[in-house]
């Protein structure tokens, strides 16, 4: 029946998804009908003509497909390390930020934009994921000298976020001009202008191995729900399978947010929502949050993209929105459970 329950869960959650995904192609000042944009897909893979113009099949695979398959990707990819990282630091306020990710990263692309570095040859990606990178190793270093608990994994990465925000915000006070700084901002809020299909390519790469190696831990994960201790007496080697963990969403963040940035709440939230659907089984919940956040973020693009037209929003800056209000009614829905 669990099993009948998941398939149906999926084949559901990828049904929406790519209903989602066409449609909100579509959407924007050009008029292009879902009907031709299915069309101009099997035209890309030899099953007949499209029927675009050339300035809109431009419009349709330079623009908005990679920003929102970019957007698909990311959403998966957050509320996948959210569940993980809630389940493994037994934190229900535990999202893939917690490590200082997306501080150390805002680090490296500011120091890109700003002050240069990397001589125009890196690109605000690349310096983004490095200081994602060098915050998740300090974090590690301070976590392992200070004992290597989950609760000093937590301070470290406490720590590292807010050595790594002092940083961004000194670089910009001291650096960046007016118009610099406005662009910083909006980047770190959170942004998929720009989009590229390399982008989609390292970010699905990058979340299709994370997403194997947590599914590889779905049982280990489910120990975790009993502490430490009790995983460890079930024959789970603890300190091995947490380091493997961290180090998978670490990647995955770094990479996100590298080609992102900060996009907040989603990876927190959604998990809470999926465990009323799936329940607590990490092998059902992984999934299935991944695919909810795909179909979330898809959505959430869209309206940040077109809901002050020709204004863009900070997709950021609308999931926190969002977030903000569904957040505080799963914690009231939890307390009424307690």
């Amino acid at each position: 029946m669990r099993a009948l329950q998941l398939v149906l869960l999926v084949v559901g959650g990828l049904v929406a998804l790519a209903a989602s995904i066409a449609v909100s192609v579509t959407i924007g000042p050009a008029d292009i009908s879902t009907l031709d944009v299915w069309r101009s897909v099997c035209a890309r893979l030899g099953w007949g003509e499209s029927p675009l113009s050339a300035l809109r099949e431009g419009i349709v695979w330079d623009l908005r497909m990679p920003r929102t398959l970019l957007a698909a990707v990311c959403g998966a990819g957050l509320a996948l390390c959210g569940a993980v990282m809630q389940s493994l630091l037994r934190n229900p306020l535990a999202d893939p930020f917690v490590l200082g990710v997306s501080s150390g990263a805002s680090t490296g692309a500011v120091a890109v934009l700003v002050l240069g570095w990397g001589a125009g040859a890196v690109s605000l990606s690349a310096g983004a994921f490095v200081g994602a990178l060098a915050s998740f190793g300090l974090v590690m270093l301070l976590a392992h000298t200070l004992g290597g608990s989950l609760d000093r994994v937590v301070l470290s990465g406490v720590a590292a976020m807010q050595l790594f925000s002092a940083l961004t915000s000194v670089i910009v006070l001291t650096s960046a001009s007016a118009e610099t700084t406005r662009g910083v901002l909006f980047w770190l809020l959170g942004s998929l202008s720009g989009s590229r299909w390399s982008d989609v390519a390292l970010c699905a790469g990058v979340l299709g191995l994370v997403l194997a190696v947590c599914l590889a831990h779905s049982t280990t994960l489910d120990g975790f729900a009993f502490g430490e201790e009790a995983a460890a007496s079930l024959g789970i080697r603890v300190p091995r399978v947490r380091l493997v963990l961290l180090c998978a969403t670490a990647l995955l963040t770094a990479a996100l947010v590298s080609s992102a940035g900060a996009i907040g709440f989603v990876g927190l939230v959604l998990p809470h929502a999926t465990r009323a659907l799936t329940g607590p089984g990490h092998a059902r919940l992984l999934p299935v949050t991944a695919l909810i956040g795909a179909v979330f973020l898809v959505w959430v693009d869209t309206v940040a993209r077109t809901v002050l037209d020709p204004q863009e929003i900070p997709v950021g800056v609308v999931t926190s929105l969002i977030g903000v209000p569904a957040f505080v009614a799963v914690l009231y829905r939890a307390r009424r459970h307690t």
